[in-house]
Formats: C-alpha cells, sequence, structure tokens
C-alpha cells in the first residue's frame, strides 16, 4: 500500500510486489504552483499498534501522509493508534498530516467508506484523499495535497526551489 503507492508517485510505476519490512528514502522533483520542490520521502517500514516509533521520525519533517487501505478495517484501525503515537512524539507543533485511503480500485472488497475515512481526517483536522497506487495520477494528487498543506502551514511559499520532507 504506503510502499506501491510512493513508487507509483517516484517512478511512475506500479509494483505489485514489495518488501515491507524494509525503510526506504525516495527523492523527488516536483512542480506546484509555478513552486519547484525536493521532496524526500521517507516509506517507513510496516507500523502497526505495537511499533515505536524512533524520534528521527519527527526531526527536519515538513509532513505526514498515514495510508490505510479501504479493503482493511484492521489498517484502518490501526492508522488511528498510529496517530495517536505521531501526536505524542510531535507534540505540539503544528505539522500536516493527511490521511489516505489506498486501494479505492478494489469496489467489491471495499469495508472503510469514502465518508468514513473523511470523517476521520476532519477529526483529526488533516487532509483527506482517496487513492489507488494503480493509477498515477491520484498518486501524485497525494503528494501535491501534502506540499499545499505544509505551504499553509510555513506561510507563503519562497520564490525558487524549496525542500521538504514527508513521511
Amino acid at each position: 500500500g504506503k510502499s506501491s503507492l510512493t513508487i507509483q508517485f517516484v517512478e511512475g510505476q506500479f509494483v505489485d510486489s514489495y518488501d515491507p519490512t524494509i525503510e526506504n528514502t525516495f527523492t523527488k522533483l516536483i512542480t506546484v504552483n509555478g513552486q519547484e520542490y525536493h521532496l524526500q520521502l521517507v516509506d517507513t517500514a510496516g507500523q502497526d499498534e505495537y511499533s515505536i516509533f524512533p524520534q528521527t521520525y519527527s526531526i527536519d519533517i515538513n509532513g505526514y501522509i498515514l495510508v490505510y487501505s479501504v479493503t482493511s478495517i484492521k489498517s484502518f484501525e490501526v492508522i488511528k493508534v498510529i496517530h495517536g503515537k505521531l501526536l505524542d512524539m510531535v507534540g505540539k507543533v503544528q505539522i500536516p498530516i493527511m490521511l489516505v485511503g489506498n486501494k479505492k480500485d478494489l469496489h467489491m472488497e471495499r469495508v472503510i467508506s469514502y465518508e468514513e475515512g473523511k470523517a476521520l481526517a476532519e477529526s483529526w483536522n488533516a487532509a483527506f484523499l482517496e487513492s489507488s497506487a494503480k493509477e498515477n495520477q491520484t498518486a501524485v494528487d497525494v503528494f501535491k495535497r501534502i506540499i499545499l498543506e505544509a505551504e499553509k502551514i510555513d506561510g507563503a511559499a519562497s520564490q525558487g526551489k524549496s525542500s521538504c520532507s514527508v513521511m
């Protein structure tokens, strides 16, 4: 899910089988509203309700994208726990968080509605999108949106290149 979405965005291809046990960092140059951003994306190892977040997950990060599968009640429940741990870690610092319901293309297997995802995001004051790692445009939309959310918090973008780290 997370890794496939990231690889679709960075490399423009859908990878069905990916080793979920590793942490990976990707970089990508993207232009949003005429501003060029150098993104550093940290694709974390699979997190669960028992995971402990390393302190490095809160250093020099401009935004967080939390991904669950619309085909899994467990992933939807786990993402709530991860969000709570994230808030405990970053404290009162205002950092954009985006909730993404992935695998929206799997209509027949869907168990979490769009409305449920949106309501959860609203309760967190977070942005919300649904995506499919199989569709490049929805993957691009996710990462463009987190940049826009970070800009809202950081104020008007300076002209030229900016750097943005997303986890």
